[in-house]
């Protein structure tokens, strides 16, 4: 009973103390704060951290808390952020939350706080706030460093289109910063003197290595910068699923644009599907495989996830799986039971679960185009026959399948190449001719062309060439021309032959190609007319013949001037007048001739017309060289006949002649022209392409003219060259080169006759005049009383005797003796001794000279008759005076002297006018005079080789 009281007691007084609480409780609100409160800061993703518990919850209990949060800048009024956070809360439980600011933490100093309350339905008297916990600060720029300007964020990655805030700052509020987007400035917001802060609203991608922006101050050189990271993200495209087997999903999509993003930062891709509910990470970026489930499940609905560190993107796939059959190619392809024109192809296809039956469809090809296309159902294999095709001809067939009852895609194609068999070739070789004739003898040129590939049907091995001797018929002869050959020379005598000409392969032979050559060709001359290319070639045409025909024929040569022309030909029916001929080988500027032939029934062509002309004509390219001639005072003519005007690249129309002149009107013909130099001449247009001169008329004479000569295509005139240059002679200059070049000529031949005979001019018109003061005989004067005497006096010595021997007949005759019947004369005059006058003056009678000396001098005449002795001469002065030199050797030398070989020489200065003349000599001669001025004369004989023998004269008298 004691124990029962004890227990009751006990009961008691704890329900007592849990009364007692409860009604504390409800007395007083329970107070579930926040507490521990810390803030940490991410700066690389600009995030504030926080972290806190909530310690005084009761009985280890759950209740669902709010907490809301307020977050400020810069002041603690200047809130900035508030959210309500809610979460279940365990007694002593961490929680964590995030904030992810707009402006970079550094650019300002952040302060949080934050309150709870119970929200939690089991204690609605619970839902209250708490109180607010204290503000904690997060000042980042304390810990930035000492550097005088900062830029924020670094290298932030952002999404292209997105709105970016930036900010710089500053140590000193005093430096002006400005800040540069790729160049460009930008203007901010001045959160406090130090730090600007800049909004970029949808920020463009510019490159995949960033977008640069910095910041400078104007004073000093600092510059900070960042690179902000922009990045292209889209969503995957072509999302598709599909299967081969019935038993695995192959997935593929494109990725799409994933610019300006880091390796480390790249998507990533995940496929759910969510009727199985079954999920995979994907290991590639563009495909993915997914194992069909073994339960049949035919729908499937697919969600594809990119996803990257800025955001997630998602496409849709809703599909049934029997409708996304891609068959695998199929295999065992053969090409069977190949001839020269069927051909069977087999295969086989891969089964695929209960809906095996297939479409398959076959293409074949011939030179790289489809000819044939047909579609086949198939189940397991598959066999088609090709009908149809060309002999020895190269050919391709594939074939592919699909899902004949719901078509998805075809499979891969499976190809195999093969050759048809050889036949015989099914055309007759084009074949013509070219006849000459050399020796009496006709020579042809045969040519063929090539069969064409279907035409031959297999490898040509050579040509037979059978000619037929139409005179004798029994007569054959076989050629083989191996190929390729394409043509023979055969030498034919005059009669006519009809020419075979057949194509071999290992097979047969083609139909025979016939030609007739005539004995008698009987070409008629035709007339050549001239015809007008185009871009698509020569329009030719020609008359139908009356006469029946089998065909025409067209030659030309597509390499005109060449030995191997490329002899080219078309071949026409016998209703055809016109045709177009073209090749690539035409070119322009050449000059192409063709020539058109008819098919008589013989098979004899003979030739109907000849045309020639120019596929595109162009200028002549070269000038005629002109020559020039009978120029006159009013006009010349020029001429260019060697000038070739077939050669050039087009038809010369005619020639144009260009005049300069001083002259400023243009003469009649002519007409103004400016050429291409600016320079202004007359312009003679000659039309005629066949004149070759031009008379260049109603010039001025003694004019000075320049002229050029260019012919004319239909295209434009010939090069431009040079002017050739010609001056007009004067109107008179003809009659004076009549007059002056007989003058010249008759001048010029009395000039040589007169250098021819100069020496005998010289003797008859003017001798030689001796010089005394050169004579010899002044060596052998030595005046010892006057040494420096060169000219001897008749003071100076006085010769004893003085001889003079006469010329015999038959010797050189002196001048003295040009009449031989008169005699010589020796002139003395002497003086007696006794005289007291003037000494004698003795006269030499020089029949060369008779000047006169002096009008007081005077000279007697004494004959010398040629018997007269020496004795009889009258004796000069005392010999006292003579030089000795001259004594009797002097004297003897002159008696030495063989007659007929001497004579003496008078060279006098001067003659006594009065001595007169010799046949009227007086008998008695008066005594002569003074002769004051006479000089001395000099005898000298003819021939000496020893000192000549020299008369002097002295002064004296004579003596009788």
């Amino acid at each position: 009973m004691a124990l029962f009281s004890a227990f009751q007691t006990t009961f008691l007084l704890a329900l007592l103390s849990l009364k007692t609480y409860q009604s504390e409780v409800l007395s007083e609100p329970l107070s579930l704060a926040p507490e521990s409160l810390e803030v940490s800061i991410d700066s690389a993703r600009q995030c504030l951290h926080l972290k806190w518990s909530v310690h005084n919850l009761a009985y280890h209990q759950e209740l669902k808390m709010v907490f809301q949060i307020e977050i400020s800048r810069i002041k603690t009024s200047n809130v900035i952020w508030v959210e309500n956070y809610s979460t279940t809360v365990k007694r002593n439980q961490v929680l964590r939350w995030s904030w992810e600011s707009k402006l970079p933490l550094e650019c300002a100093k952040h302060s949080v706080r934050m309150r709870g309350a119970v929200d939690d339905a089991q204690v609605p008297e619970l839902r209250f706030w708490s109180n607010w916990t204290s503000w904690e600060e997060v000042d980042v720029q304390s810990s930035l460093g000492h550097d005088p300007l900062f830029v924020f964020p670094k290298d932030k990655l952002v999404e292209e289109g997105s709105n970016v805030t930036i900010c710089y700052v500053s140590r000193s509020h005093q430096n002006n910063i400005s800040c540069y987007l790729e160049g460009v400035r930008m203007h901010g917001e001045q959160l406090d003197p130090n730090v600007c802060v800049f909004h970029l609203k949808n920020v463009p991608f510019i490159r995949e290595t960033g977008t640069n922006i910095y910041c400078k101050a104007d004073q000093g050189d600092v510059i900070k910068g960042i690179v902000l990271f922009v990045s292209i993200f889209e969503e995957p495209k072509d999302f598709s699923c599909e299967t081969r087997d019935l038993k695995t999903l192959n997935c593929t999509w494109a990725p799409g644009s994933d610019a300006g993003l880091l390796t480390q930062l790249s998507q990533s891709y995940t496929l759910f599907e969510s009727f199985s509910g079954k999920k995979t990470l994907c290991k590639y970026k563009s495909w993915c495989n997914w194992q069909v489930s073994p339960d049949s499940q035919e729908m499937y609905n697919f969600t594809l996830t990119a996803e990257n560190y800025l955001r997630k993107r998602s496409v849709h796939l809703l599909f049934n799986l029997t409708h996304r059959v891609h068959p695998m190619a199929p295999f065992n392809v053969f090409v069977k039971n190949v001839s020269a024109t069927n051909a069977t192809m087999t295969w086989k296809v891969h089964s695929i679960g209960n809906y095996s039956t297939l479409l398959c469809q076959i293409e074949l090809y011939g030179e790289g185009k489809v000819i044939q296309k047909q579609n086949v159902s198939v189940k397991v294999n598959g066999k088609h026959l090709m009908k149809k095709l060309e002999p020895s001809t190269e050919y391709a067939a594939q074939v592919r399948c699909a899902n004949a009852n719901h078509f998805w895609k075809w499979s891969e194609w499976t190809r195999r190449n093969f050759t048809t068999a050889e036949a015989a070739p099914s055309e007759a070789p084009d074949v013509w001719r070219n006849v000459k004739s050399v020796q009496g003898h006709c020579v042809v040129t045969l040519f063929w062309k090539p069969l064409s590939k279907l035409q031959a049907n297999g490898k040509i091995l050579f040509y037979n060439v059978v000619l037929e001797n139409l005179d004798r018929p029994s007569t054959l002869k076989l050629l083989s021309i191996p190929a390729p050959a394409n043509g023979t020379e055969l030498t034919l005598d005059r009669c006519s032959y009809q020419i075979h000409v057949t194509a071999n392969n290992s097979v047969g032979t083609s139909p025979a190609s016939v030609i007739a050559v005539s004995g008698d060709p009987g070409n008629k001359e035709v007339e050549e007319e001239r015809v007008k290319g185009t871009e698509d070639g020569f329009c030719l045409s020609w008359k139908p013949q009356p006469g029946d025909v089998t065909g025409y024929v067209v030659e030309w040569c597509e390499r005109p001037g060449d030995p191997l022309c490329d002899l080219q030909w078309k071949n026409l029916g016998p209703n055809t007048t016109s045709t177009v001929v073209s090749s690539d080988a035409f070119r322009p500027g050449v000059r192409y001739n063709f020539r058109i032939y008819g098919i008589s029934t013989e098979r004899i062509p003979y030739l109907l017309e000849k045309k020639t002309g120019y596929s595109q004509e162009l200028v002549p390219s070269d000038n005629p060289q002109v020559l020039m001639s009978n120029l006159t005072s009013y006009s010349f003519t020029l001429s260019w006949k060697d000038y070739a005007a077939e050669s050039q690249p087009g038809f010369v129309q005619g020639y144009s002649l260009y005049l300069k002149s001083k002259a400023a009107r243009c003469l009649p013909g002519s007409e103004k022209a400016v050429l291409s130099d600016d320079s202004i001449c007359c312009k003679y247009k000659i039309d005629n392409p066949k004149q070759k001169t031009f008379v260049v008329e109603n010039l001025q004479p003694a004019s000075f003219y320049e002229f050029f000569l260019t012919p004319y295509t239909s295209v434009g005139e010939g090069p431009q060259g040079a002017f050739t240059k010609v001056t007009t002679p004067d109107e008179y200059s003809h009659i004076l080169i009549r007059i002056i070049l007989p003058m010249i000529f008759s001048i010029l031949l009395i000039m040589i006759l007169c250098y021819l005979k100069s020496q005998w001019m010289k003797e008859k018109c003017y001798p030689d005049i001796p010089d005394p003061y050169k004579s010899s005989v002044l060596s052998l004067i030595k005046s010892k009383e006057n040494p420096r005497l060169t000219i001897m006096n008749v003071k100076d010595c006085i010769p004893d005797a003085i001889e003079v021997i006469n010329k015999q007949e038959g010797t050189r005759k002196s001048l003295t003796e040009t009449e031989p019947t008169k005699p010589t004369y020796l002139y003395l005059l002497p003086t007696e001794k006794s005289h007291s006058g003037p000494g004698p003056c003795i006269c030499f009678e020089n029949f060369t000279y008779n000047q006169a000396a002096s009008d007081s001098v005077s000279c007697g005449h004494v004959p010398v008759t040629p018997k007269a002795q020496p004795s009889q001469l009258g004796l000069l002065t005392s010999s006292e005076n003579v030089p000795k030199a001259l004594g009797k050797n002097y004297v003897n030398s002159l008696g030495e002297i063989p007659a007929g070989e001497t004579n003496l020489n008078y060279v006098s200065q001067l003659a006594s006018p009065m001595c007169g003349d010799k046949s009227s000599l007086p008998t008695n001669p008066p005594e002569p005079a003074l002769c004051s001025e006479y000089k001395t004369q000099m005898a000298i004989p003819m021939g000496l080789a020893s000192p000549p023998s020299i008369t002097l004269l002295d002064e004296g008298e004579h003596d009788h």
